[in-house]
């Protein structure tokens, strides 16, 4: 029986939340992956020998949609049929957050990658550069998987207070009836 805490949509939001990681999470690997793939192919001509070494961006922007499957992954593991509304609010907030940090990530990292192995072409001392502004493109991806997690295990914890504690403790018909 759905109650005002757990109504029957609630669910929708968390699987929309999966949604969202997946989704957003692969524009941004297929962005990046096509963007330095025709970097390295218009270097590839000047500079055949290089194309093995400059594949590294397009690997790169692979990795994105993993950290949006991994977050869906755990996200559809805590979908039930009777769940609170804040928990698919939150989980529709977490899927968001993956998956448009992994949309920048893979932005980032295609213009990037285009850039760099066009210049690495031409100037070799170029690659390490072009590798840290890599990785630090790659941690924006981080970000939004490991916050993911500490609030799924803040959830779990009953001694903590967090904001959606807060507003279940409130709402419940136990603290509505106050003696004045």
């Amino acid at each position: 029986m759905p109650s005002d805490l757990c109504p029957v949509y609630a669910p929708f939001f968390g699987a929309m939340g999966c949604t969202a990681a997946i989704v957003f999470t692969c524009f941004g690997a297929a962005y990046g992956t096509a963007k330095a793939g025709v970097g390295i192919s218009a270097m590839g001509v000047l500079r055949p020998d290089l194309i093995v070494k400059n594949i590294i961006p397009v690997i790169m922007a692979g990795i994105i949609a993993i950290y949006g499957l991994v977050v869906a992954v755990l996200i559809s593991n805590d979908l039930t049929q009777k769940m609170a509304l804040y928990t698919g609010f939150i989980q529709l907030g977490a899927g968001l957050s993956v998956g448009l940090a992994g949309l920048a990530a893979g932005f980032a990292i295609g213009i990037v990658g285009d850039a760099g192995v066009r210049g690495t072409a031409q100037q070799p001392r170029l690659f390490v550069g072009m590798i840290l502004i890599l990785i630090f493109a790659e941690v924006l991806e981080l970000f939004p998987p490991s916050a993911k997690c500490t609030i799924d295990l803040d959830m779990r914890s009953p001694s903590t207070s967090t904001y959606a504690h807060v507003v279940f403790d409130i709402t419940h018909p136990a603290m509505t009836n106050h003696k004045k």
